[in-house]
Protein backbone atom coordinates (compact mmCIF):
# COMPACT_ATOMS: atom_id res chain seq x y z
CA UNK A 1 0.00 0.00 0.00
CA UNK A 2 2.76 2.28 0.73
CA UNK A 3 4.39 1.78 -2.77
CA UNK A 4 1.55 2.83 -4.33
CA UNK A 5 1.26 5.81 -2.29
CA UNK A 6 4.87 6.90 -3.07
CA UNK A 7 4.33 6.45 -7.09
CA UNK A 8 1.26 8.38 -6.81
CA UNK A 9 3.01 11.03 -5.07
CA UNK A 10 5.52 10.63 -7.48
CA UNK A 11 3.41 11.03 -10.44
CA UNK A 12 2.14 14.46 -9.17
CA UNK A 13 5.47 16.33 -8.72
CA UNK A 14 6.26 14.90 -11.85
CA UNK A 15 3.14 16.65 -13.11
CA UNK A 16 3.54 19.77 -11.33
CA UNK A 17 7.21 20.21 -12.65
CA UNK A 18 6.07 19.18 -16.22
CA UNK A 19 3.37 22.14 -16.31
CA UNK A 20 5.82 24.59 -14.49
CA UNK A 21 8.25 24.07 -17.11
CA UNK A 22 5.75 24.23 -20.35
CA UNK A 23 4.78 27.71 -19.04
CA UNK A 24 7.79 29.10 -18.59
CA UNK A 25 8.77 28.21 -22.01
CA UNK A 26 5.32 29.93 -23.28
CA UNK A 27 6.40 32.98 -21.25
CA UNK A 28 9.48 33.63 -23.00
CA UNK A 29 8.55 32.86 -26.78
CA UNK A 30 6.26 36.03 -25.60
CA UNK A 31 8.84 38.06 -24.47
CA UNK A 32 10.50 38.59 -27.34
CA UNK A 33 7.96 39.96 -29.72
CA UNK A 34 7.10 42.69 -26.98
CA UNK A 35 9.94 43.72 -25.90
CA UNK A 36 11.22 47.72 -27.39
CA UNK A 37 11.86 46.92 -30.59
CA UNK A 38 14.73 48.76 -32.82
CA UNK A 39 13.41 48.65 -36.04
CA UNK A 40 15.06 50.29 -39.59
CA UNK A 41 13.84 51.07 -42.03
CA UNK A 42 11.67 54.02 -44.36
CA UNK A 43 8.98 56.58 -42.51
CA UNK A 44 6.40 57.49 -44.57
CA UNK A 45 3.56 59.69 -43.56
CA UNK A 46 0.00 57.39 -43.55
CA UNK A 47 -3.72 58.83 -43.89
CA UNK A 48 -4.28 62.40 -42.10
CA UNK A 49 -3.27 63.77 -38.81
CA UNK A 50 -0.73 62.13 -37.19
CA UNK A 51 -0.29 59.03 -38.49
CA UNK A 52 2.67 57.27 -40.01
CA UNK A 53 4.02 54.32 -41.46
CA UNK A 54 7.19 52.66 -40.84
CA UNK A 55 7.96 49.83 -43.41
CA UNK A 56 11.11 47.87 -42.56
CA UNK A 57 14.31 46.40 -43.99
CA UNK A 58 13.31 43.22 -42.88
CA UNK A 59 9.76 43.49 -44.49
CA UNK A 60 7.62 43.66 -41.57
CA UNK A 61 5.66 47.25 -41.31
CA UNK A 62 4.66 49.39 -38.12
CA UNK A 63 1.88 51.69 -37.90
CA UNK A 64 3.02 54.85 -35.68
CA UNK A 65 0.86 57.75 -34.24
CA UNK A 66 3.19 60.88 -33.38
CA UNK A 67 3.71 61.19 -29.52
CA UNK A 68 4.96 64.57 -27.73
CA UNK A 69 8.27 63.03 -27.44
CA UNK A 70 9.52 61.95 -30.84
CA UNK A 71 9.25 64.29 -34.14
CA UNK A 72 8.13 61.84 -36.56
CA UNK A 73 7.21 64.87 -38.95
CA UNK A 74 10.58 66.10 -39.56
CA UNK A 75 11.61 62.80 -40.73
CA UNK A 76 8.95 61.95 -43.22
CA UNK A 77 10.64 59.96 -46.24
CA UNK A 78 13.39 59.33 -44.65
CA UNK A 79 15.56 56.28 -43.74
CA UNK A 80 15.22 56.37 -40.30
CA UNK A 81 16.40 53.89 -36.94
CA UNK A 82 13.29 53.82 -34.76
CA UNK A 83 12.64 52.09 -31.36
CA UNK A 84 9.64 52.11 -29.79
CA UNK A 85 7.42 49.57 -27.67
CA UNK A 86 4.24 47.60 -29.46
CA UNK A 87 1.09 48.77 -28.82
CA UNK A 88 -1.42 46.06 -27.22
CA UNK A 89 1.25 43.53 -26.63
CA UNK A 90 -0.63 40.98 -25.77
CA UNK A 91 -3.28 40.64 -28.73
CA UNK A 92 0.07 41.58 -30.85
CA UNK A 93 2.17 38.50 -29.77
CA UNK A 94 -1.14 36.04 -29.91
CA UNK A 95 -1.85 37.32 -33.92
CA UNK A 96 1.89 37.06 -34.74
CA UNK A 97 1.90 33.17 -33.21
CA UNK A 98 -1.24 32.13 -35.18
CA UNK A 99 0.19 33.97 -38.85
CA UNK A 100 3.24 31.66 -37.69
CA UNK A 101 1.06 28.55 -37.22
CA UNK A 102 -0.37 28.68 -40.05
CA UNK A 103 2.36 29.17 -42.45
CA UNK A 104 3.88 26.11 -40.28
CA UNK A 105 1.16 24.12 -41.13
CA UNK A 106 1.23 25.11 -45.01
CA UNK A 107 -2.45 26.95 -44.68
CA UNK A 108 -0.28 30.38 -45.83
CA UNK A 109 3.24 31.49 -46.57
CA UNK A 110 5.31 33.31 -44.24
CA UNK A 111 3.91 36.79 -43.49
CA UNK A 112 5.39 39.36 -42.67
CA UNK A 113 5.09 41.01 -39.38
CA UNK A 114 2.68 43.75 -38.49
CA UNK A 115 1.83 46.05 -35.65
CA UNK A 116 1.23 49.38 -34.15
CA UNK A 117 4.34 50.95 -31.99
CA UNK A 118 4.58 53.74 -29.85
CA UNK A 119 7.88 55.72 -30.64
CA UNK A 120 10.29 56.26 -28.12
CA UNK A 121 13.32 57.91 -30.01
CA UNK A 122 14.14 58.22 -33.71
CA UNK A 123 17.05 59.22 -35.68
CA UNK A 124 18.01 59.46 -39.10
CA UNK A 125 20.20 57.03 -41.25
CA UNK A 126 19.58 58.19 -44.65
CA UNK A 127 18.48 61.47 -46.37
CA UNK A 128 16.26 59.20 -48.40
CA UNK A 129 14.12 55.74 -48.66
CA UNK A 130 16.02 53.71 -51.18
Amino acid sequence: MRNKWTRLLLCVVVLGLTSAWALAQDDTGNKSKGEVRKVTGCLTKSGGGNEYLLTATDGSTWEIHENNSVDLAAHVNQTVELRGVVSNEKMHNMKEDAKDMASDSGATKPKAEHGHLKATKIHKVSDSCQ
